[in-house]
């Protein structure tokens, strides 16, 4: 399976943006989903998760309550809705499938190219 991460850009604090993850080469359906992100000098960092089968969904502290993680199956797709963003939301994010299912420990793999998202006034 190939993702591919598209929808960053730049925008102002307090703005909304929501990202897309689209798979190429074979369904998502049975595959859990993870977004990350990496800004300049640190760390990726795992954000947000969604299951297959139940669709159920996890989210790092830094960003619950302002991002929302879906997918739609039938466009081979997930999304990361991000809204209330902050300048330290600025990074790269990408996406990849979760072998972990979404466990405290990741296990990702099948990484898409990412996209960069930047909040500044």
């Amino acid at each position: 399976v190939q993702l591919q991460a598209f929808g960053g850009g730049l925008l102002q604090p307090g703005g909304s943006l929501r990202l897309s993850c689209a798979a190429s080469g074979k369904t998502l359906d049975y595959y859990a989903i993870g977004w990350f992100r990496q800004a300049p000098g640190k760390e990726r960092e795992g954000i947000s998760c969604i299951l297959s089968s139940s669709g159920s969904t996890y989210y790092a502290g830094s960003v619950k309550g302002r991002f929302t993680i879906s997918r739609d199956n039938a466009k081979n797709t997930v999304y990361l809705q991000m809204n209330s963003l902050k300048p330290e939301d600025t990074a790269v994010y990408y996406c990849a499938v979760r072998f972990d299912h979404c466990s405290d420990y990741p296990v990702a793999g099948y990484w898409g190219q990412g996209t960069q998202v930047t909040v500044s006034s």
